[in-house]
């Protein structure tokens, strides 16, 4: 026990220090160097150059990551500078006259870019940014449906490099396929269900709860009309934006295609389980770059000086993103199993518990989310408590195997989702430019919602022998939470916005 209370201080801090400061730079910084202090046995020298060792190796690892950033970026200035974004705006905008319409297109658009989650937190924020903000939609809301469509989506899907992630983390010598497990967890995984129904509902009746109010209430106050109503002063068209996008996105399937090893007799399936899916978006992005050139340069839309410049100004634009990112790994990395270890702290709490085993789920949906939120890394929070989920039904494929696995992935995606240090959670303030603390505070309740739903229905379904029951119970508690404010603002006769 005292191994993980000590491993898990860093992020603990780091989150305390947020709510505090308010500024996520100096509250990573706090996290980390706190961490290093740990581990180095309070040698602050020492402290400091491991914190240099990791981040090293950890910035590093996700360079593509860093590049398909700043590639985006380049894009996004690019596309302002045309005027495309501008036009895009006015011309979807009379098509998505309220907020709920916007607001569905924004989930929507979300749910159908499911191949992965970094791309996803990046192009829905840069299309329906200008939509949202004409009406008077908050930053913090278009925030929150960006990150609710981003790992909730991917994880419910078999084409995505997230089934990879889950085959890779079973046991060695496991004779349970891992895309079979994947399959069968997903009527099961009810944090990503009712994440995304929390979403809908709360947009279908436009009812709004706890900090997220009170900025939804701001931006309805807002008077936008002069920013929509600019003159016109370019010659872009509606598809100089919409071209780019899909070009994008098809150009990154097929790099996820050809990095899987598709030319090399894979099938599609498997060639997206192999994929390198941050280099894969690298060469979409570059490949969107030259079409966007030949797109814009022969008709002057931009000349060949403002393109170069605005290469600059978006590598500029996301230097805020880079910064917290790099801080976020570096954290990470001291949370490791070759430094602090929260993990393993974790693995070892896990392994010497003594339970019943029908609730097994809900304490591993609650670990995966405790290691998840503290560590800002899903993917990791698979490979830590996947394999001792497995061992603890001797490798089969049981109905308590399948919910308990499900309870993790879903567990793993909740603290994902939640963590102010998960580099989703980031990239979605970032696709939104919102203040990304902002962004975790608002979506912080909402996530609560699905979490607390999630948790009650893995044990339930523990219990009855039934992941159908615990599924429908959910639900149920979701439509009588919104139904209970629903009928709190009625008796308090404040009519819905529209």
């Amino acid at each position: 026990m005292g191994k993980l209370i000590i491993s898990v201080i860093p992020p603990v801090v780091a989150i305390l220090f947020s709510l505090i400061t308010k500024e996520v730079n100096i509250s990573l910084i706090a996290g980390i160097f706190v961490g290093a202090l740990i581990y180095t046995g309070f040698d602050p020298v020492a402290a400091i150059s491991t914190i240099f060792e990791i981040m090293s190796e950890r910035v590093g690892a996700n360079l593509t990551v860093l590049v398909f950033l700043i590639l985006l970026g380049m894009l996004v200035s690019t596309l302002n500078r045309s005027g495309a974004t501008d036009e895009y705006a006015r011309w979807a905008g009379r098509k998505l006259t309220t907020r709920r319409g916007t607001l569905l297109a924004t989930m929507a658009l979300g749910i159908i870019i499911f191949i992965d989650d970094y791309f996803n937190c990046l192009t829905v924020g840069t299309v329906m940014r200008p939509l949202t903000d004409r009406n008077r939609i908050s930053r913090e809301k278009l925030a929150y449906i960006i990150d609710s469509t981003a790992a909730p989506v991917v994880i419910l899907a078999p084409v995505s490099s997230w089934a990879a992630a889950v085959g890779t983390a079973l046991p060695p010598g496991s004779s349970i396929d891992g895309f079979a497990l994947f399959l069968s967890t997903i009527p099961v995984n009810f944090y990503a269900w009712f994440c995304m129904l929390v979403v809908l509902v709360s947009t279908i009746t436009n009812i709004d709860f706890g900090k997220m109010k009170k900025y939804e209430d701001i931006a309805e106050e807002k008077d936008v009309q002069i920013e929509m109503e600019i003159t016109r002063d370019g010659n872009a068209e509606v598809y100089d934006l919409i071209a780019p996008v899909v070009v994008l996105i098809i150009s990154s399937i097929m790099a996820m295609l050809y990095t899987g090893g598709i030319f090399e007799g894979k099938t599609v399936s498997a060639a997206f389980a192999d994929c390198d899916s941050a280099l894969s978006l690298c060469l979409g992005g570059i490949m969107t770059m030259i079409f966007v050139a030949a797109l814009y340069l022969p008709r002057k839309i931009i000349t060949s000086k403002e393109y170069m410049e605005d290469l600059v100004e978006g590598f500029k634009n996301m230097v805020p993103t880079i910064l917290i990112l790099s801080f976020a790994w570096t954290l990470s990395g001291i949370c490791s199993a070759d430094f602090l270890n929260t993990g393993g702290a974790v693995s070892y709490f896990v392994t010497h518990m003594n339970i019943p085993l029908f609730i097994v789920p809900v304490i591993f949906f609650v670990l995966a989310m405790f290691l998840a939120l503290s560590t800002g890394t899903s993917w990791g929070t698979f490979a830590i408590l996947l394999p001792i989920a497995i061992s603890i039904f001797s490798d089969d494929l049981s109905y308590l195997t399948v919910l308990t696995a499900a309870a993790v992935l879903s567990g793993a995606v909740c603290g994902d989702h939640l963590s102010p240090i998960s580099d989703t959670t980031i990239m979605s303030s970032t696709g939104a430019e919102c203040n990304h603390l902002n962004h975790v505070e608002t979506q912080a309740q909402y996530g609560g919602l699905a979490a607390l739903c999630a948790a009650i229905s893995y044990l339930v379904s523990g219990l009855a022998g039934s992941g159908w029951i615990g599924l429908l119970l959910g639900v149920l508690m979701v439509l009588g939470f919104f139904a209970y404010l629903s009928f709190k603002r009625k008796k308090e006769n404040k009519p819905f916005s529209e």
